[in-house]
């Protein structure tokens, strides 16, 4: 469930990443080939969309141990303390995405209330924007428990994510 999981995560990346880079080669090609077709929407619309790309690629890189950790310091550690270190990491993370899930959602439900929106052409309800956010480290926080629970009770010393890069 897990490898179906990353993969439809990368998928979702992937096309929202295609669609940023389609919208911004319309508006440059508007921009010059003909102002006509020069949309003043593509470039407001390019960033939300690169905004939940980035969002949810966040959760992929708690789920690949490449999100913030203090991989430095790992190094230098026996197993033990880097199990220690990592656990430590992951609460601290934890508890900041769940604060953000927590203030990401009351900010949608205000956009919502509101009827917020972009003051462009486009009219962008705000709200679409803004659930990047608690949807984003929604994600990352599943990813930290899943961490949790595998340093926690299926904790082997040898395990690829906690050793240094050079095999001495």
């Amino acid at each position: 469930m897990i490898a179906l999981w990353d993969r439809y995560e990368r998928r979702v990346i992937g096309v929202l990443g295609a669609f940023a880079l389609m919208i911004g080669t319309y508006q440059i090609a508007g921009r010059y080939i003909n102002p006509e077709f020069a949309a003043p929407w593509a470039s407001e619309l390019g960033v939300y969309v690169v905004v939940w790309a980035v969002f949810i690629a966040g959760s992929n890189l708690v789920a690949t141990d490449s999100h913030v950790r203090p991989d430095l310091v790992l190094r230098m550690l026996s197993p033990h303390a880097r199990r220690v270190v990592e656990i430590g990491n992951s609460v601290c993370a934890l508890a900041f995405c769940v604060g953000l899930v927590w203030y990401g959602t009351l900010i949608v439900a205000d956009a919502l209330e509101f009827n917020e929106r972009s003051l462009s052409p486009l009219a962008f309800p705000m709200a679409i924007y803004y659930a990047a956010l608690p949807l984003g480290t929604l994600l990352m926080s599943v990813r930290y428990v899943l961490r949790l629970y595998r340093l926690l009770f299926r904790f082997v010393a040898e395990d690829a994510a906690l050793l240094p890069l050079s095999h001495e």
